[in-house]
């Protein structure tokens, strides 16, 4: 069995604990995307899932965010998600990310509306780790709105589905899901709908488990950020990772690929 670390992370765009980007200068920025790349260097993971990271914004320094970090980071192999694009004066691009250290083989983005700010979405890529392919979602959802939420759980299915019925009505892994679920509750939001499709694949296991807190990043109360793994995946280690980069706590869990 092969020993492979997946984090998921919301970097907020690369501003830190400064509550709003615009307000901070490139260098805040690079300063901030620099200590992330450290951060991994020292947790060691295969594979990074990534939420809210900025391609050419003017509010976060006007530059790849995804290129700078990876040249500190030094992931062989990145793809970007970009979910709002708005150019003109204002500027603003940002979605999701996945780093890896092994062949990111295909992936495809898909963004949830066509609004040009706000929209949130999933990137989803196959990775060639230990001689089989790993389907990873990483996936951002409305963070105030409850029946978005719903709504857009509903759209990562019918994609998963759509997904399985091409493969010939089955995974040969089922996919790990990660990312910012921005849920209050996991009882009673999508969360909760996610887990009981992803039961039907599998017993899935939720990682951190339920009610350990990863937002906000000095006093984690709220549980947003999870590692949905499949039954191929034994846990050997999950825990939330305390540090200031951003408004949230990175999720990292360790796993035996069966």
């Amino acid at each position: 069995m092969q020993r492979l670390r997946i984090v998921t992370f919301n970097i907020a765009h690369g501003r830190g604990l400064s509550p709003l980007p615009g307000i901070n200068r490139r260098r805040h920025f690079q300063r901030t995307l620099r200590r992330i790349a450290k951060l991994f260097d020292e947790l060691e993971p295969d594979i990074v899932a990534l939420q809210e990271i900025d391609q050419d914004s003017r509010w976060s320094g006007s530059f790849d965010h995804l290129a700078y970090l990876n040249a500190f980071a030094e992931f062989p192999h990145a793809v970007f998600g970009v979910n709002n694009r708005r150019g003109g004066g204002y500027q603003l691009n940002y979605g999701n990310a996945i780093l890896s250290r092994h062949p990111i083989v295909a992936w495809e983005n898909i963004t949830f509306g066509t609004r040009r700010i706000g929209e949130k979405g999933f990137l989803f890529a196959e990775v060639s780790a230990g001689g089989r392919l790993l389907p990873v979602v990483n996936v951002h959802l409305h963070y105030r709105s409850r029946v978005h939420r719903f709504r857009q759980i509903e759209r990562l299915m019918e994609y998963l589905n759509a997904r399985r019925a091409h493969r010939g009505g089955h995974w040969a892994m089922p996919p790990i899901l990660c990312g910012d679920f921005n849920n209050p509750s996991n009882r009673l939001d999508a969360t909760a709908s996610l887990y009981r499709y992803l039961s039907l694949h599998g017993r899935y296991t939720m990682n951190p488990p339920e009610g350990v807190g990863t937002y906000p990043s000095p006093w984690p109360r709220r549980a947003l950020d999870f590692i949905f793994l499949p039954p191929a995946c034994s846990v050997s280690e999950c825990r939330v990772v305390h540090c200031h980069l951003s408004d949230h706590c990175p999720v990292l869990a360790e796993f035996l690929l069966k």
